[in-house]
């Protein structure tokens, strides 16, 4: 199949907005990378959208609220996809991920809004959405699904090497010196520390981590934190964002300072201890977490090998999870495989994706 060029969507657990950006691939290889935006929700979405993260296990798919947010989030992408088309001439596609409200693989249940359909009607494109229902489906965890873009981009480089990604909840995919995709998600990621910053500031974020840097690690905390059954668990496994919440009563009495640290420890001694078949001879650090320099600075004391943010190796950290859900997109249109046993746990490899196409137009 010929070289597509696909718009990558990506809101993520952070709930901080939504990711686009291009790249051309025929869902092997990647041919170029276009360019990429970010535009941020509104303090009232973003609100709006974590309380219903907090009620996703009872919440109805008709629930009035549910709805009304599901539009705003679509809406809010599609003005991401506007906003690229004016940069570049040809799009062939778009890879929507949604905004993941409840994840629980161990119910065959993975939950992501958005409307695909409104989607495509608006940009008059077609449009590959829900990547993670056929995976829960047969058996796998759902995520990560970001593996098969990071060996996409790491072909030529010599493993074993680590990709970190540190959005609301933590994975990594680790190459291996004979190619082999293995992934899992750690531990938690920003999202504790988010909420934890918020709760305390008003921000969004620690920004720049200064309540962490300013604070003490809690080892009384940590350790029970630690002992969760989930970490003893091999890979590969998955997290919902609210997984680990309970660490915000087990915190409740800390300075902010003080609860800040403990969570960036908990993190970073979480990534430590991830089961991985052989130890990365480097560590490459995506998501939002990378712009975090005291968990930068904590993971690499804590790991045993070197810790770089991915532009070391020329990559947009940006751009990269909205690129991988347009590189997902070319691969689910060619019935390539977007799940398999070492990645999402799923018994087979297997493929994933919905297309949905709202408008007059030829189909591929």
């Amino acid at each position: 199949m010929e070289c597509l060029s696909a718009i990558g969507l990506m809101s993520g657990t952070s709930l901080d907005g939504v990711d686009a950006a291009l790249v051309r691939t025929d869902g092997e290889k990647i041919v170029s990378h276009g360019p990429g935006l970010s535009l941020e929700y509104s303090p009232e979405l973003r609100a709006r959208a974590r309380d219903l993260l907090s009620r996703a296990a009872t919440i109805s798919p008709e629930d009035p609220e549910l709805r009304a947010v599901e539009r705003a989030i679509t809406q809010r992408h599609i003005e991401a996809v506007e906003l690229l088309q004016r940069e570049t001439d040809t799009v062939d596609l778009i890879g929507f991920h949604g905004q993941t409200i409840l994840h629980a693989p161990e119910r065959r249940l993975t939950w992501q809004i958005g409307d695909a359909a409104l989607l495509s009607r608006e940009t008059c494109l077609p449009v590959i959405h829900d990547f993670r229902s056929a995976d829960v489906a047969a058996g796998g965890e759902g995520a990560p699904l970001a593996p098969w873009y990071h060996a996409a981009l790491l072909h030529e480089h010599e493993g074993p090497v680590a990709i970190l990604n540190i959005g609301g909840v933590a994975n990594v995919t680790l190459v291996d010196t004979n190619g082999g995709i293995h992934a899992c998600d750690t531990g938690p990621g920003n999202a504790l520390l988010d909420d934890w910053a918020f709760l305390h500031t008003g921000t969004a974020c620690d920004l720049d981590g200064a309540l962490a840097r300013s604070g003490t690690i809690h080892e009384d905390i940590l350790e029970p934190l630690l002992a969760d059954p989930y970490f003893a668990r091999p890979a590969p496994k998955s997290l919902d964002r609210l997984t680990f919440h309970r660490a915000m009563n087990a915190i409740k009495t800390l300075s902010p300072e003080d609860g800040a640290a403990t969570l960036v420890a908990f993190t970073v001694e979480a990534i430590r201890r991830t089961p991985l078949p052989c130890n990365p001879a480097a560590w490459y650090v995506c998501g939002g977490g990378r712009h975090n320099p005291v968990l930068m600075e904590h993971l690499k004391h804590a790991l045993p090998a070197p810790v770089f943010p991915v532009e070391k190796l020329g990559w947009n950290g940006d751009n990269l999870e909205a690129e991988c859900f347009g590189f997902l997109a070319v691969r689910a249109l060619r019935k390539l495989p977007i799940s398999a046993p070492t990645i999402t746990g799923c018994p087979k490899f297997i493929t994933g994706g919905r297309l949905v196409r709202e408008y007059s137009k030829e189909p591929y």
